[in-house]
């Protein structure tokens, strides 16, 4: 078996424990997992967005490259004319090979700054396309949540509920017992430090009523 045969299987292998990690930890905590994958998602968006501002600057660099080079065209266009009229063959000629590279480059630059615009208006495309997708992929999430919680809930109750399956709520009913017991309790001992105090001032309003 060959070094690279080794390496390939030792590649599969690995790939496939990760996979399996990863369809274990969706089983356990599948928000967890979908997290994991939109932070990824994320990450490749930030990507995209980073190549559509290198395109960009690339459209702007062949625009001035373009420019540039037209312009020098022009420049040595002019020049050969003025050659010409003033027959000086060897400066015309000269004029007329540096026009004709530089417009050669002028025309180089535009297809190139052409190419470019088409390939940035497609990435713009696609990476408004991702963007909304991620959002569509939040949203979704956010659902899911919302179930997942309500999931959560009624298995909690139904929990209670199975541990006094014999008397359903019981848990509930003895509360409210125990809460009634302990306000009884309280108002009579707040009834009966007062009642000294009650029967005191009965007795002098007695006295006052005798006195008048």
């Amino acid at each position: 078996m060959t070094m690279t045969n080794i390496f390939t299987r030792i590649k599969d292998t690995l790939s496939s424990d990760l996979h399996h990690m990863m369809d274990q930890k969706e089983q356990k905590n599948p928000i967890a997992a979908l997290n994991h994958y939109l932070r990824q998602s994320e990450q490749e968006k930030e990507k995209v967005r980073k190549l559509v501002e290198r395109q960009y600057k690339l459209k702007d660099e062949f625009i001035k490259e373009q420019q540039l080079a037209q312009d020098l065209a022009d420049k040595r266009l002019k020049q050969a004319e003025i050659a010409e009229k003033a027959n000086e063959e060897q400066m015309h000629e000269f004029a007329m090979k540096e026009h004709q590279e530089y417009q050669a480059r002028a025309d180089r630059m535009k297809t190139s700054r052409d190419e470019a615009a088409e390939e940035l208006e497609a990435l713009e495309k696609k990476y408004e396309d991702m963007k909304h997708k991620l959002k569509d992929m939040h949203l979704r999430r956010m659902e899911l949540m919302g179930r997942e919680n309500v999931a959560r809930a009624n298995h909690q109750m139904n929990r209670v509920v199975e541990q006094t399956s014999d008397k359903p709520f019981s848990k509930f009913a003895e509360m409210e017992k125990y809460i009634e017991t302990l306000e009884y309790k309280v108002n009579s001992s707040y009834y009966r430090s007062t009642f000294d105090n009650k029967i005191a001032n009965l007795e002098k309003e007695m006295k006052e009523k005798e006195q008048a």
